[in-house]
């Protein structure tokens, strides 16, 4: 499997069970740099907290057990959602590029030249992949809470928050489409050009661990910088500290308490994470997609 071309003929539950599973390692994983990130977003700089009680929050004076547990909070929600996500965006956006190949591949290679176009059928089936994720938001608003805002989840079940919270967990869902779109245009794009121009690969091509590696890396760090302002805004939005606060008025009051830099918070989390981790869940994928697309029966 590549991550950037399904060929004509294979069958999609592969790539799908193959991405879930790399979800679900994924998680496990990279669930407390999350946690970290997610947390310094939120920060607004006037609580007179160190870095380490933003991160830790009353684990900070605790020992090693307690810092990483409290580093685990809505691990339910984010497994769920990131199960999800991952099956939905690494899975879909190949199927969706080899569909988008097949019908318009022609006019997208005829217009732009061969490379140029198949980087940006990979860019645009990304970006549309991107835009169809706002239908997890629920998921990853209740995943937000749990890690930044605690209390108001706390003493209720899962049933009985998404019967109050309603249509409200789909809050923020345009500055999400804001950042899914050009994020995830610019990760698979960005990866489709290391691998096209850098390695000269073309598609459908078997890719090595280390130009996977390079490619996903690239595309990882491209996504995180276009999309930081944005996700900085939606984390602020979802968390629920501010009670009916929109995504504008997030940013006025952002300006102007904090500062254009503030749009950056959390990045050096975010790119620490980006890369090993992209690399970890795209190669795991590919593996286990071309080992099930190998031996799937139907």
């Amino acid at each position: 499997m590549s991550p950037h071309g399904a060929q004509k003929g294979k069958k999609a539950a592969p790539y799908l069970l193959g991405s879930a599973m790399s979800g679900v390692l994924e998680i496990g994983i990279f669930h407390p740099v999350d946690t970290c990130a997610k947390r310094l977003m939120s920060n607004t700089g006037t609580s007179g907290k160190t870095t380490t009680q933003v991160i830790f929050g009353k684990a900070a004076g605790q020992g090693f057990s307690a810092k990483l547990k409290n580093m685990y909070p809505g691990v339910g929600f984010g497994a769920a959602y990131k199960i999800l996500q991952r099956s939905y965006k690494f899975g879909m956006q190949p199927i969706l590029k080899g569909a988008m190949d097949r019908k318009y591949g022609d006019n997208f290679r005829g217009t732009f030249g061969n490379k140029n176009g198949q980087d940006l059928m990979h860019a645009c089936s990304g970006s549309m992949v991107g835009l169809g994720e706002v239908a997890l938001l629920p998921l990853d608003a209740l995943k937000i809470k749990a890690q930044t805002n605690p209390a108001v989840l706390s003493g209720r079940g899962v049933g009985e928050i998404f019967r109050t919270e309603g249509f409200s967990l789909y809050r923020g869902w345009n500055w999400t489409a804001a950042r899914n779109m050009p994020g995830s245009f610019a990760l698979f794009g960005a990866t489709s050009l290391v691998y096209s121009r850098v390695f000269n690969i073309e598609k459908d091509t078997k890719k090595t661990l280390f130009q996977t590696f390079c490619g996903s890396f690239a595309g990882g760090v491209a996504s995180i910088a276009v999309s930081s302002p944005m996700d900085v805004i939606k984390v602020r939005v979802q968390n629920g500290r501010v009670q009916g606060a929109t995504g504008t008025q997030v940013l006025s009051n952002l300006m102007k308490t904090e500062g254009p830099g503030a749009l950056f918070k959390g990045m050096t989390p975010k790119i620490g994470l980006i890369g090993p981790k992209l690399v970890f869940s795209w190669t795991v994928a590919q593996l286990l997609s071309d080992k099930l697309s190998e031996n799937w029966p139907l």
